[in-house]
């Protein structure tokens, strides 16, 4: 097993929308497509309060590479994301850590 943490950096005032977007609309491409998040959380202290951090686990990067490229490749995700930044963009910036668990992790 691997985990994927992303970050994603909103544009000042716009982390609500992102918020909204994968309550309403991201969360149901992500069951379409079997990608199995862990757990999302915002930042209460630290250099900026306008991020997501999620954590998404994969068996593997072929499996990661397959169901993250069909999620990103699928029209209708790609229309409600465009439509959702119709007003202005949402996110400024993605950091995205592919991440292997150590011997002694209690998560592997």
């Amino acid at each position: 097993m691997i985990v994927e943490m992303r970050i994603y950096h909103c544009a000042p005032t716009r982390l609500p929308a992102l918020l909204d977007r994968f309550s309403s609309t991201t969360l149901g491409f992500f069951e379409k497509y079997g990608i199995k998040p862990i757990g999302f959380w915002t930042t209460l202290i630290g250099e900026s309060n306008h991020s997501l951090t999620y954590l998404v686990q994969w068996e593997n990067l072929a499996e990661r590479e397959q169901k993250w490229n069909a999620f990103q490749a699928d029209a209708e995700w790609i229309a409600k994301r465009a439509a959702s930044e119709a007003e202005r963009p949402i996110v400024e910036r993605i950091e995205s850590h592919i991440l292997a668990p150590t011997a002694f992790s209690p998560l592997r």
